[in-house]
């Protein structure tokens, strides 16, 4: 008889959030290379689709971090997107609404992204605990 038995049995632990620095740092390499490729194909004229870019780039380095690096990855994106894709470039402007809802979006993006990659991962280790969703049987008397 042949017996099927997992390779890797025991627990695994959830992942660990990568570290703060590393997700700023990241931010800020990926952000200026955002905004130099939108500035470059786009221009300056619709800073909408870099705001789009900049949450999309926001939630994925969400996905990797910890809920209290989200506040400075997006002030970190808002720098650039406020410095480089909008004019004048170079020069950091305050304009009251459209910065409170571009930050706003940022950080609602960084933060949407963290708190999925933790119910995922939540869900994955409970998943392991339990051994998976029950799964109904065909014969009822089982």
């Amino acid at each position: 008889m042949v017996e099927w038995v997992a390779f890797r049995t025991g627990s695994r632990p959830v992942p660990r959030p990568v570290a703060t620095p590393l997700v700023w740092a990241t931010a800020c390499g990926g952000a200026l290379a955002l905004v130099a490729v939108h500035t470059f194909l786009v221009g300056t004229d619709h800073p909408g689709l870099a705001l789009a870019a900049l949450s999309l780039l926001a939630a994925l380095l969400g996905v990797c971090a910890r809920f209290t690096a989200a506040p400075g990855t997006a002030v970190l994106c808002w720098l650039f997107l406020n410095g480089f894709a909008i004019p004048p470039a170079g020069t950091l402007t305050w304009a009251g609404h459209r910065d409170t809802l571009w930050l706003s979006c940022l950080c609602a993006a960084t933060l949407l992204g963290t708190a999925l990659a933790r119910v995922v991962h939540a869900r994955a280790a409970y998943h392991r605990v339990t051994g998976g969703p029950p799964t109904p049987s065909l014969w009822p008397d089982d």
